[in-house]
């Protein structure tokens, strides 16, 4: 794993200080390298924290041995992450099957933040009991790796997410088992690059207009 180039610190600052002009399904992904978010932050300063020892003890006290990081999310407000439960999103995109998981809960502009893991089956708004609804908090998405992640675009979560989000696309995220064995064949290969561009195949992007 390469080193983090910008503290999480500081890189929760630089998102927090543009909120206003940052839809919020770009900072789906946020710790992916090989991701959209490589253009507005360090990706690497995210991913390091969700490989850190206070995220996966967190986890591992809800999910077991077995973990592998599929998502997570940056809320520039606590709060949005609030609405986002009271519509009972969380979970409805998830493309586990059987469905299983859980969020890991960090106030990531504390000096010293808290991991907090809450299983899928309970996340609610209830859960952000003890948060500031106006500081940042960044969402870590982990399934138990005795689960698969589908990446099928026609399952039925992978369809509702690209409908109503319709920057994210889950069928083609890389996985990262951060601890103990993948028991379900996970396809644990996709996603570690970056999408080539139309052109480079031969076709330019004003004759792909033509088209």
């Amino acid at each position: 794993m390469l080193p983090a180039r910008l503290p999480v610190r500081e890189a929760v600052a630089g998102i927090v200080a543009r909120k206003a002009s940052i839809r919020q399904e770009r900072l789906s992904g946020i710790h992916n390298p090989w991701g959209h978010a490589i253009a507005l932050t360090d990706p690497w300063a995210f991913l390091e924290l969700c490989e850190s020892d206070l995220v996966l003890k967190a986890a591992r006290q809800v999910l077991g041995p077995d973990l592998i990081l599929w998502d997570s999310e940056l809320f520039a407000e606590t709060g949005r992450y609030g609405a986002f439960l009271g519509q009972g999103r969380e979970g409805r995109y998830w493309p586990v099957a059987p469905l299983a998981g859980a969020v890991v809960l960090l106030a990531v502009g504390r000096d010293a933040p808290v991991a907090e893991a809450v299983g899928l089956e309970e996340i609610g708004p209830g859960a952000l009991a003890g948060l500031d609804a106006a500081e940042p908090l960044y969402v870590v998405r982990l399934m138990p790796a005795t689960s698969r992640f589908v990446r099928d675009p026609d399952h039925p979560a992978n369809r509702a997410c690209m409908e109503e989000q319709v920057l994210v696309n889950y069928s083609n995220r890389p996985l990262w088992l951060l601890s103990g064995s993948d028991r379900a064949e996970n396809d644990l290969v996709s996603g570690f690059s970056s999408a080539v561009p139309v052109w480079a195949a031969g076709v330019t992007p004003a004759e792909r207009e033509e088209t």
